[in-house]
């Protein structure tokens, strides 16, 4: 956990740098690791750690060790390449994790979470052997198919059984979509942003959260961060299968940032009370504090698009600097509220 707070830190202090903005570190090698940072450094060690922890083998815990230590390769002085390669070895030993979970439940849900495994791995070995652009669809994969897996487990009860076997579909269909955008983009990359709205609208139709926004305390929280997720995922495939990822640099920050903080952010801040208990063994109880860094996020999210669709780089810096903000805001609402709980 501390391996992922820590990427997550260098992550966002490598935001700034990508921004333009000062920040307390300031180093061109930051902000060109700072997606794979982001990505497999935070969200894949938090939830490979939490994958360790339903498993319960130690050898499971090498996959986060390691997605946590390449993050802190990247933005050390070390050749990029080491920090590569311990992420490629992580995303081997998840794969491995998944596979044990897999054949202990061989659901079809269980065998999606697999896929989303792959994607990482395929990620972190194109980011290493082609570019991070490239890349960018696979890490996508690996969290809205993560993401989503997550949503049908949690669900389960309303979603139903079947379920399971149209998220393994629409996984398997936006995997081949990603191996299409590698071989040939042009086309593959539209059909990608395709797959992303059948998941965007899958999710909006099956998830009961939908009819909680009527609700009080934590199910309006919830329904509300889910659905800002889901219409951030949304917008991000609409765009991409419209356009392309790499026509537009203002397109191009839409899609990533749609997907990336709009919808696996959203969906951090969303399932904290339930995730963050089972992997830190110590409650996260619900507060309406929690709202502020999720709007703040939103806001900061809608700042940063309108400037980078209108070419206005103060709104599109300001818009950035503000979902900055608002993850450090919630790692210090959720680190105060489990402390005192």
């Amino acid at each position: 956990m501390a391996l992922g707070g820590s990427a997550l830190l260098a992550g966002l202090d490598a935001a700034l740098v990508r921004l333009g903005v000062w920040a307390p570190v300031a180093s061109s090698r930051l902000g060109d690791v700072h997606g794979q940072v982001m990505v497999l450094g935070f969200l894949a060690t938090l939830i490979s750690l939490e994958r360790a922890q339903s498993l319960g083998r130690a050898w499971a815990y090498l996959a986060p060790g390691l997605y946590g230590v390449g993050a802190l390769a990247l933005v050390s002085p070390a050749p990029a390449l080491v920090g590569q390669l311990l992420q490629v070895e992580a995303g081997v030993l998840f794969v491995a994790v998944y596979v044990a979970l897999w054949r202990r439940a061989p659901r079809p849900l269980v065998a999606a979470q697999v896929l989303s495994a792959v994607l990482a791995l395929g990620g972190a070995v194109v980011a290493a052997t082609v570019d991070v652009p490239h890349a960018l669809p696979w890490l996508a994969g690996f969290v809205v198919v993560t993401i989503a897996a997550e949503r049908a487990e949690l669900a389960a009860l309303t979603m139903g059984d079947v379920a399971d076997r149209q998220l393994l579909a629409l996984a398997s269909v936006l995997t081949l979509a990603i191996l299409a955008a590698l071989l040939a983009p042009a086309g593959g990359e539209r059909l990608v942003g395709l797959s992303l709205l059948a998941v965007a609208g899958w999710l909006v139709a099956h998830d009961v959260v939908r009819r909680q926004l009527g609700l009080a305390g934590q199910r309006r929280y919830l329904a509300g961060a889910l659905l800002a997720g889901y219409a951030n995922l949304a917008l991000a495939g609409g765009v991409l299968a419209a356009v392309g990822l790499l026509a537009d640099p203002g397109t191009y920050d839409v899609v990533v940032h749609g997907v990336f903080l709009g919808f696996g952010v959203s969906m951090v801040m969303a399932h904290a009370p339930v995730i963050l208990p089972a992997v830190l063994g110590r409650p996260l109880p619900y507060r309406p504090a929690l709202w502020a860094p999720l709007v703040l996020l939103q806001a900061g999210l809608a700042a940063r698009f309108g400037g980078a669709l209108t070419g206005a780089t103060v709104l599109w810096q300001v818009g950035g600097v503000l979902t900055v903000l608002a993850m450090l805001g919630f790692m210090v609402t959720a680190f105060v509220l489990v402390v005192r709980r």
